[in-house]
């Protein structure tokens, strides 16, 4: 149970980043808000 849970809020974090609800949106945005995800998630990594 311990380790679902683990897995469960890191999934939930790495989600948040990465979901941008494309249907929702224009390409611009989409591309710029996948741009500044893909930045902060090399910067999380380093």
């Amino acid at each position: 149970m311990k380790t679902l849970q683990k897995f469960s809020s890191i999934h939930a974090c790495t989600h948040n980043l990465s979901s941008q609800e494309r249907h929702l949106i224009d390409r611009t945005t989409y591309k710029g808000r996948r741009t500044a995800a893909l930045a902060e998630w090399r910067n999380l990594m380093v």
